[in-house]
């Protein structure tokens, strides 16, 4: 196995990882999120913040690291168009999830903000999906 092969396995790994993280993110925590009072969705938000940092900082990272090097080891407009779509990703969580989940930690919660939450989601639910698909397709 060449270091090519390598690094589709560590993606597809990671890959897979994200995707079923972001399905259930979209599709069950964030909807979720409108069913408690604004005290208590701010007690739990605390938690799940902390907890879901565990998981998803390491994957990003680790999907970051792999994008880079699998550009600088097999530059094509595949591996550039990966590290391109990765970047947005990491772009897009800190510039619009970021000062969401903070509003949401500081107790500033409305509906309208949650519905966003839910609805900027589908954006990262959509290109993780893509990248697994992606990897899954060339990797057979």
């Amino acid at each position: 196995m060449d270091y090519s092969q390598i690094i589709l396995q560590i993606s597809l790994l990671v890959d897979v990882g994200l995707v079923v993280l972001i399905w259930m993110v979209q599709l069950i925590i964030y909807p979720s999120f409108v069913y408690y009072r604004p005290e208590n969705l701010t007690r739990w938000h605390q938690k799940y913040t902390t907890g879901i940092a565990v998981l998803v900082v390491p994957l990003m990272l680790c999907q970051l690291i792999v994008a880079t090097t699998d550009l600088f080891l097999n530059f094509s407009f595949q591996s550039l168009s990966v590290l391109v779509i990765v970047l947005f990703l990491w772009v897009f969580t800190f510039l619009s999830f970021a000062p969401i989940h903070l509003k949401i930690t500081n107790g500033e919660v409305t509906k309208e903000l949650l519905s966003r939450l839910v609805r900027l989601n589908w954006i990262r639910t959509f290109l993780w999906s893509l990248l697994f698909i992606f990897h899954l397709l060339i990797s057979i």
